[in-house]
């Protein structure tokens, strides 16, 4: 499956756990009932959202966006992982490699920036309560979520782009999908100048928005610690709770993912180990799995829309 020449792929082998044919068994009952689990909370989130006009607010319009966009992002990387665990033949095309990657990188960066965004309108809510209905109208908010759709394709098309540009000498992923950096490591050439560009990207991208949270954060503890009243600190502080563990998952998943300490094996070759693979794998299973779960259990509006959602439907039969 390698070549020491350069050559035109065609398809490419994807590794994922093939030294682990029990696993590939388990992993699919498990994967499968986390993607059931996602397509259900983040198509409840969406509904309730749409019907509910006490929900038509900025904070539901971008939890909306967010919900949908779980359900595009494990919906590109979950079918085919599922259908690779039962298949001998794991292989995808280099066309659908590309949209893999493109859409994978799309969706990821735009979650980053909308997450910026959210965090920003819970600044204003908290801090600037009066002029939230003025800073957060409609004319703000819809252009925010669709900011952060355009930054998301257009930073996946430039990486695309570059990648689909470069010749390979090899068609083995070690991943369970086409994971931008695991693609790129095939190539024959020098990689250096697009590490250099993904960098610049993570940091515009990834960091940027990371540096929005926190500073957004900062000012609405500092304005909460203001509050006299114990009760007025926990409404305050119970109306960026549910975002707050959203972010601290996420980012504390791609910080973990990254700074693991790695064997001298693992650092002087292009390969994972199954427990890298695993993490990243779950990752993009267990973060759009608990964001609707996190805003249910932790938000009265929701579990309100959701009761009425019910019982429209058990009046209506």
């Amino acid at each position: 499956m390698e070549w020491e020449n350069q050559t035109i792929l065609v398809e490419f082998f994807l590794k994922g756990l093939s030294g682990y044919p029990r696993l590939e068994q388990l992993f699919f009952v498990l994967i499968l009932i986390m993607y059931v689990v996602i397509l259900l909370g983040n198509g409840t989130l969406i509904l309730i959202s749409i019907v509910d006009s006490h929900l038509h607010t900025p904070m539901y319009f971008f939890l909306g966006n967010l919900s949908f966009l779980d359900i595009c992002y494990t919906t590109t990387s979950i079918p085919p992982t599922l259908v690779s665990f039962l298949s001998e033949r794991k292989t995808i095309s280099f066309s659908g490699c590309v949209v893999q990657m493109f859409l994978g990188l799309a969706m990821g960066t735009t979650e980053c920036v909308l997450l910026g965004m959210m965090a920003f309108d819970r600044y204003v809510a908290i801090c600037h309560p009066l002029r939230y209905p003025v800073v957060m109208s409609k004319k703000s908010y819809v252009p925010m979520a669709a900011g952060s759709w355009f930054a998301g394709v257009i930073n996946s098309a430039v990486q695309t782009t570059l990648v689909v540009q470069l010749t390979f000498c090899r068609n083995v992923i070690n991943h369970f999908s086409c994971e931008i950096l695991a693609v790129m490591k095939m190539a024959c050439a020098d990689i250096s100048d697009h590490e250099f560009i993904m960098l610049v990207a993570t940091t515009l991208f990834t960091l940027m928005p990371l540096l929005l949270i926190v500073t957004s954060y900062s000012l609405i503890i500092s304005s909460i610690l203001k509050i006299r009243t114990s009760d007025g600190r926990s409404k305050a502080f119970s109306t960026c709770s549910a975002h707050l563990t959203v972010v601290i998952i996420f980012y504390g998943t791609i910080l973990f993912m990254y700074m693991k300490p790695k064997s001298k094996e693992t650092l002087n070759s292009d390969d994972l180990d199954a427990t890298d693979k695993l993490i990243s794998m779950f990752y993009g299973v267990m973060t759009p799995m608990m964001n609707p779960l996190i805003y249910s259990l932790r938000n009265k509006d929701v579990k309100e829309a959701v009761k009425h959602l019910l019982r429209r439907k058990v009046f209506n039969k």
